[in-house]
């Protein structure tokens, strides 16, 4: 008889040890409430994927989504999820990330989810799959600041929270912030290039906005984003106005099958383009995609940009 007293109260103490206590976290214009840390979790597109490998979470992954579509893995990524399956080369369908029995998918608008689309965080729930938005995408579903690094460690500290490891979230954030005033002071007094950011498209370039991360990782450089005044993301302009604004600078966003040498090739030998002072004076910093878009990689980035822009 104490036996079968004790052992449904061991029982339920080792349930209580083995839930995590429930944690709250801002995603977009959501509260998203974990009761335990997600087991079987999945990331979006390669920079959000790098977010969670550079927390050690691949423990808690059971793939990745939305990579070698777009031939974006490069040999450090390739590595870094060599025993991660792809679910999907693209954006996956809902019924992909069912079968996969997640639950946890990290992604956002334009990042594996598109704004009334078939996988949302509300058609997801249904399943019980958790969504965190990455916050540079917010702006496609709500008003929203000018974009800052602030975006990409709000997004490493609250994937932190989720998975329940606060303190390596906090010490990655603190080092990028030191190196980020180094930069700050390395080129204190310098002049401030104007520059323009070439994803894609020839017809009409695909660029960086108000709302997009490299806004922030070029002001951080101690440039000027030329199209800073549209009040989008990543978004597609004509060629006119960044003619008539003529960036000193072109930063060339390389991935795709298009790579940032034919990028660059296409500038050179379009008459109107070739009058660009930065295409004249040669003046191209190559960004791989992983480090132009929110991620692990955007400090490095910053100083490479410096570099470019100041000579130091």
């Amino acid at each position: 008889m104490l036996r079968s007293i004790i052992t449904p109260i061991l029982f339920a103490a080792m349930s209580v040890q083995t839930l995590a206590s429930p944690v709250t976290v801002e995603s977009c214009n959501r509260q998203v409430t974990f009761d335990k840390v997600p087991t079987r979790a999945a990331s979006n597109d390669v920079n959000l994927t790098e977010m969670m490998l550079v927390l050690g979470l691949e423990d808690h992954m059971v793939g990745y989504t939305g990579i070698s579509g777009w031939n974006k893995l490069d040999a450090k990524m390739r590595e870094s999820v060599a025993e991660l399956p792809e679910l999907s080369p693209r954006y996956p369908t809902k019924e992909v990330l069912i079968g996969a029995d997640l639950d946890f998918w990290f992604a956002g608008w334009n990042y594996g989810m598109r704004v009334g689309g078939e996988v949302t965080p509300e058609t997801l729930a249904a399943f019980d799959i958790a969504v965190y938005e990455l916050t540079e995408s917010c702006v496609h579903i709500m008003p929203r600041k000018n974009i800052s690094m602030a975006d990409m460690y709000n997004d490493i500290r609250n994937l932190g929270i989720i998975f329940k490891v606060e303190d390596r979230a906090e010490k990655l954030i603190a080092d990028w912030k030191t190196q980020l005033i180094d930069i700050t002071t390395s080129i204190s007094g310098s002049s401030t290039p104007q520059v323009f950011i070439y994803d894609s498209g020839e017809d009409s370039p695909f660029t960086a906005g108000k709302y997009a991360m490299p806004t922030a990782m070029i002001e951080a450089a101690g440039g000027k984003n030329i199209m800073d005044d549209i009040d989008s993301s990543w978004t597609k302009v004509a060629w006119e106005p960044v003619i008539d604004r003529n960036p000193e600078v072109i930063v060339i966003v390389n991935y795709g099958k298009v790579t940032a040498e034919q990028k660059i090739a296409f500038l050179k030998q379009q008459p109107a383009l070739s009058s660009m002072d930065a295409v004249i004076n040669n003046r191209f910093v190559v960004l791989e995609y992983v480090e132009a878009t929110p991620g692990p990689r955007n400090i490095d980035a910053i100083k490479k940009l410096a570099k470019a822009f100041h000579n130091k």
